[in-house]
This record gives structure tokens, sequence and C-alpha cells, in this order.
């Protein structure tokens, strides 16, 4: 698997169109189906994936074999989703700060029943309720199906950081669906 992401990544670098369109093939899919989970919108993520492949073509002289072409796109997309998330969050920050200090009391409404069952948009709503280390693990180990050392390489953290962000996602996520 190693010599062949080698020699398509070789290809691409070369400037090959079809080696560059087989990388995008391979991956793009399950790359839109992590990204939107991460950032809660299809719109945001077709952006994001497009971006995350205009920096991998010019990062690609970067990419040195030592992990596999998927676990090195991984990493791509979740920095740039992290970073999305960052000034995401930092936008509504400052959007919200005129409001705090207005001192009005926010309406109650009052709670609506929970049904017994849990409904896949409850689900993908909790996990958007996830703050963005937890719920890169979270998404990468149970939904997508990396083990730890893979996403301790994909996010750049230790294997057990990796283990304590998913243990702590599924508590938060157990906590969440309770309400």
């Amino acid at each position: 698997m190693r010599t062949a992401d080698l020699e398509l990544a070789a290809r691409c670098r070369a400037g090959d169109a079809d080696a560059f369109e087989e990388l995008y093939r391979q991956h793009a899919r399950r790359l839109f189906s992590l990204v939107v989970r991460m950032v809660g919108s299809a719109e945001d993520a077709e952006d994001l994936v497009q971006e995350v492949f205009l920096q991998a073509h010019r990062k690609l002289a970067g990419f040195r074999g030592e992990s596999t072409l998927g676990t090195w796109l991984y990493r791509l997309t979740m920095n740039h989703c992290l970073d999305h998330l960052r000034g995401r969050q930092a936008k509504m920050s400052r959007a919200t700060e005129s409001l705090d200090d207005e001192d009005a009391a926010e309406p109650m409404a009052p709670a609506p029943a929970v049904p017994p069952a849990i409904s896949r948009m409850d689900l993908e709503k909790a996990i958007a309720a996830l703050p963005p280390g937890s719920r890169a693990a979270f998404l990468l180990h149970d939904v997508e199906g990396f083990e730890h050392r893979e996403i301790a390489a994909i996010l750049g953290v230790s294997e057990g950081t990796s283990k304590s962000q998913v243990h702590k996602a599924r508590l938060k996520l157990r906590a969440i669906l309770r309400r």
C-alpha cells in the first residue's frame, strides 16, 4: 500500500492530472462525510473539501510516505476543519459580545417531550455539540473506524489523548442524548 501511495504521490507531484483525480476519487467521499459531521453543513463541507484538496496539491511535495496517503489527507482535513471551527467560534464570540452587554433576560421555552428513541438527527446534533477535538477523535474512531494510533497520527496527538478524547466524547454524548 505504501509503495502504491508513494507512486501515486510522485505522479501527482509530476503534474499527472489523472493521478490527482485518482487520489480525489479514492478519498473525497469519506473526507466529505467526515467534514459534514465536523462542521454541520454540507455547503461548508463542499468548500472545505475543495480547499483540502487544493492544499494537498500544494503540499504533496512534503508527503514522505511515513503514513498512508489516506492518513495524511485525514490529517490535513482535520487540521483544516479545526481551523475553520476556531475561526467560526471567534466570529460568533465577537457577534454575541454586543448581545451580552444588553442584560436582556432570555425567554424560557417549555421543555419538549423527549421521544424514547434517539433519532439520527438528535445524534447528529449531539455530535455537533461536542468540542472540536473530542468530535474529531470520536468521528475518526467510532464512525470512520480508525485505530487510536492512526488517530494520534492524523490529529497530531498522543495515543492516550486520542483514547481520552473518544471516552470524553462518549460520556458527553450520553449526557446530551439523555436530556
